[in-house]
């Protein structure tokens, strides 16, 4: 008997528990819809269908997000052949890829590398449906390593929208689309992260072995091979968020690969489709960094002061440029340009073109046989 009252009131317990544990949800609700409420925000609860919001938020973890951003993207994805003549005739030089990004009636654009196209006497289009189109070079421009083609829009079913540079974060997905080794492997794609963004890379521009230029770019883990170059790094939405340009090949280095980002390409892409090139300050000079001529030459044949070991020394100015209205003259060394140390060569340009402007006065600090002295330059187009 005494251990049937025990049960009993074991499962009165019990039910009393739970009626509490009840009770304490529906006032932990109401207090938290009442709170929200009180500070202004509304509280809505939808058990049918996820927001969109919702959907953007989550589309890493959709199994067929990836199918579904290089479905929407890999039609405006194309084959770029550089033909050249040579002394056995007619012959293709290489393949890379491209990505077309406007129609505009019977003309549509594609951009992709300069080094893609760069010594091209014919340039050819290849569509995702093997379509081959002749393709006419709007522009080129070597120091972001981008180039516009106009082809014949008849064929094209697919443009690629460009995404917000400013919403590219790293640790994102990213997918290249492009022809590895050729038209062989057209429309590969290949998935990685955004492993870095606004990363600077040295190239050399000339072929004299030092850096010229720093091209910003993006990192990504996403395989990048020959054959690639000029395609398009996309996100989850489809939209490209770099056009495809480089990558280490060293035997330590794996995976990484490097995209021109939108907010570069864009302004590039539009100076080449509606002027052929790039219009940025030009000063009308041939120039040399002075870290390069030994120093016993420095000291004897310009007469520079022992410290003055950075510069760039002008070689050469041009007949009637802005440097000869300036007064600039062979053999002078630049130091400083608005107050700012010129180092290099790169460094010059870098003030430059990122900066300054055509039309602006620019004042010069120049070592003229070792005697520093400043001159004013009034920055022209080319």
């Amino acid at each position: 008997m005494l251990n049937e009252d025990n049960r009993q009131t074991k499962r009165s317990y019990k039910r009393s528990g739970l009626a509490f544990g009840v009770l304490g949800a529906i006032i932990a609700v109401f207090l938290v819809t009442t709170v929200f409420q009180w500070k202004g925000i509304s509280v809505s609860i939808n058990t049918n269908e996820p927001t969109a919001q919702a959907d953007e938020l989550n589309l890493d973890d959709n199994p067929n997000a990836v199918t579904q951003a290089i479905d929407e993207t890999s039609k405006a994805v194309v084959g770029v052949s550089n033909i050249q003549e040579t002394r056995q005739g007619t012959q293709k030089a290489g393949t890379g890829s491209g990505v077309i990004y406007k129609k505009d009636g019977d003309q549509a654009f594609v951009v992709t590398n300069h080094h893609v196209v760069a010594n091209s006497s014919e340039l050819e289009v290849i569509l995702s449906d093997g379509t081959k189109v002749k393709a006419e070079l709007k522009g080129s421009d070597p120091l972001t390593d981008l180039a516009v083609l106009q082809i014949d829009s008849e064929h094209v079913e697919k443009v690629a929208e460009f995404a917000n540079a400013d919403d590219v974060e790293v640790g994102q997905t990213a997918i290249a689309i492009g022809n590895p080794l050729g038209m062989e492997f057209a429309g590969s794609a290949t998935k990685g992260i955004v492993s870095g963004l606004d990363r600077s890379i040295p190239r050399d521009m000339n072929g004299d072995q030092q850096p010229d230029w720093q091209t910003q770019v993006i990192q990504t883990d996403a395989a990048i091979n020959p054959g690639n170059s000029g395609g398009a790094l996309i996100n989850l939405k489809g939209e490209v968020i770099g056009i495809n340009s480089m990558k280490i090949a060293k035997e330590e280095v794996e995976g990484i690969g490097f995209s021109i980002p939108m907010n570069v390409a864009k302004p590039v892409i539009k100076d080449l489709e509606t002027n052929g090139q790039v219009e940025r300050p030009y000063m009308g000079v041939s120039l040399q960094d002075v870290s390069q001529i030994p120093g016993s030459v420095l000291q004897r044949e310009l007469n520079l002061p022992a410290e003055v070991t950075q510069g760039v020394l002008i070689q050469g100015v041009e007949q009637g440029s802005a440097a000869q209205k300036a007064g600039l003259s062979q053999y002078d060394v630049i130091t400083e340009i608005e107050g700012n140390k010129v180092e290099s060569l790169m460094s010059l340009r870098e003030y430059l073109y990122n900066e300054a402007k055509v039309g602006d006065t620019v004042e010069l600090t120049v070592y003229r046989d070792g005697e520093p002295m400043k001159t004013k330059l009034k920055l022209s187009s080319q």
